[in-house]
């Protein structure tokens, strides 16, 4: 049983259809991403897993269990986080501030370990701890809403666009970093325009056009593919 089941869902804002009947799983361990232009749908697929723009019909199931109508919060509680689009850091609060926002909803003992692992996950965020999040690059932002959702602890981790409007260096360093998150256990689905990156550190890709997804394989096998080169790796 995958950990996450998305079965033909169909996702509307208002009367347009954003999703036309979106299917995808994600395994356990697994690194999986979306890749496709703007308007595709990729973070509408995401906001419809976490409960934020839930879908109108199709299923959603996260351990086996049916998540489709289950609030945004609940999602949050049984293992589900994402690092949004657009970061969405809390410009007037410090780094440690951010974090601690990551970790609202737990109450267990292990919330100082897991800041620590952020911490030297991200050493720039550590040196930053007392900065005020709106002071910051967008690099360090884009560091700082993944730091404040892993400290909810999730067993999925969604990532929502972290190359957009980031200097390449740091690029290179946050998908280093996504790589490790990964290595170290963590589930994660990603979206990404930028598909070499987002292929580079996946192991499976859906691709969306539309509001459908177009087509699936392992990310080595989508990289050298010509319509995936052509449409998406500036083959």
């Amino acid at each position: 049983m995958a950990m996450l089941e998305v079965d033909e869902i169909h996702t509307f804002y208002g009367n347009i259809e954003a999703l036309k009947g979106v299917s995808l799983t994600v395994d356990e361990g697994e690194c999986v991403t979306l890749i496709g232009s703007n308007g595709a749908g990729k973070s509408t697929t995401l906001r419809s897993i976490s409960g934020l723009t839930p879908p109108r019909t199709g299923d959603i199931r996260f351990e086996g269990e049916n998540i489709t109508r289950t609030p945004p919060a609940e999602i949050v509680k049984r293992g589900i986080s994402q690092s949004p689009e657009g970061r969405r850091c809390f410009p007037r609060m410090t780094v440690r501030e951010n974090l601690d926002m990551g970790a609202y909803l737990r109450r267990d003992k292990e919330i100082a370990s897991d800041m620590d692992r952020v911490f030297d996950l991200f050493p720039r965020l550590k040196e930053r701890e007392k900065q005020k999040a709106g002071t910051m690059s967008g690099g360090e932002q884009q560091m700082l809403a993944i730091g404040r959702a892993l400290m909810a602890k999730p067993k999925l981790l969604l990532l929502d666009e972290p190359s957009m409007g980031i200097a390449p260096i740091l690029v290179e360093r946050i998908y280093e970093t996504i790589a490790e998150i990964n290595q170290q256990g963590t589930t994660i689905l990603l979206v990404e325009q930028n598909a070499n990156y987002a292929l580079s550190v996946s192991q499976r890709a859906y691709v969306l056009e539309t509001g459908v997804v177009a087509m699936s394989d392992a990310s080595a096998t989508l990289r050298t593919n010509p319509d995936v080169q052509k449409s998406y790796l500036g083959g």
